[in-house]
């Protein structure tokens, strides 16, 4: 029994136009390496968190392929919301747990257990610019006010939405924690956040996150240990399509 993740699978089979295989080799075949990978390393006891951007389908018809082809990997699969995900409304995560009752588990304004840990979760967000940048040094000089005030919003309703499912938790007696975004938990301009923040003063072991694609990409957020809590990129480029061990 374990628990596993993997970000970022970008299914395109009733969009093929959307296909990510313009964005490079890695791309090239990816749902077929995800689910070798997947159909290696997880087994029908595992649970499985895939941490967003899940499909390019624009409404659940368009999806169902998709979340199809994700409902057949062995194990639990647990699905977080991506900003990508267009086929999941906010207001309709209980409607696509009625659907895919018992086949997929969809996280948002809820929690899933493993073992004894609560898997609390939420698309998140963090500042992604408009930045400015001086051209001979490279570095950032400044930043779309308007835009960054309109992200605080944007991150106050993900953390609004993510207390929620720890509140929830909470009033169920559970007492470990892991956090599960699809965004990173800070953005190339800060060091701490409101998700690092709430992971921190929750005594949380672990703050899974994807979102961030490219080598040029990969380290825009926190890796490794961060005052007292593990952060892991599970990107589906950055694995190679190969999850991650979360829990034993």
């Amino acid at each position: 029994m374990a628990l596993y993740a993997l970000g970022d699978l970008h299914l395109s089979f009733s969009n093929p136009e959307k296909s990510q295989e313009r964005f490079g080799k890695i791309w090239k075949d990816h749902e077929w390496k995800a689910k070798k990978n997947i159909e290696k390393l997880v087994k029908p006891d595992d649970t499985l968190v895939l941490t967003g951007d899940h499909s390019w389908g624009n409404n659940l018809v368009q999806s169902q392929r998709d979340l199809e082809f994700i409902a057949a990997f062995p194990g639990r699969k647990i699905l977080l919301r991506g900003n990508h995900d267009h086929f999941w409304k906010a207001n309709q995560t209980k409607k696509l747990n009625d659907i895919f009752k018992g086949r997929l588990y969809f996280l948002q304004n809820n929690f899933y257990t493993y073992k004894d840990y609560a898997l609390v979760g939420t698309k998140g967000f963090c500042f992604e610019g408009p930045f400015y940048v001086d051209t001979r040094t490279n570095m950032i000089t400044g930043y779309d006010r308007d835009a960054f005030e309109h992200s605080k919003e944007l991150i106050e309703r993900e953390r609004s939405r993510l207390v929620t499912g720890i509140n929830a938790a909470k009033e169920a007696g559970f007492k470990k924690f892991i956090i599960f975004l699809h965004y990173p938990p800070t953005s190339i301009l800060e060091t701490d956040s409101t998700f690092t923040r709430i992971a921190e003063e929750l005594g949380v072991e672990q703050v899974i996150y994807s979102h961030s694609h490219g080598r040029e990409r990969f380290h825009d957020s926190i890796h490794g240990m961060h005052h007292g809590v593990k952060y892991s990129l599970v990107s589906g480029d950055y694995l190679n399509f190969k999850p991650i061990k979360v829990l034993k």
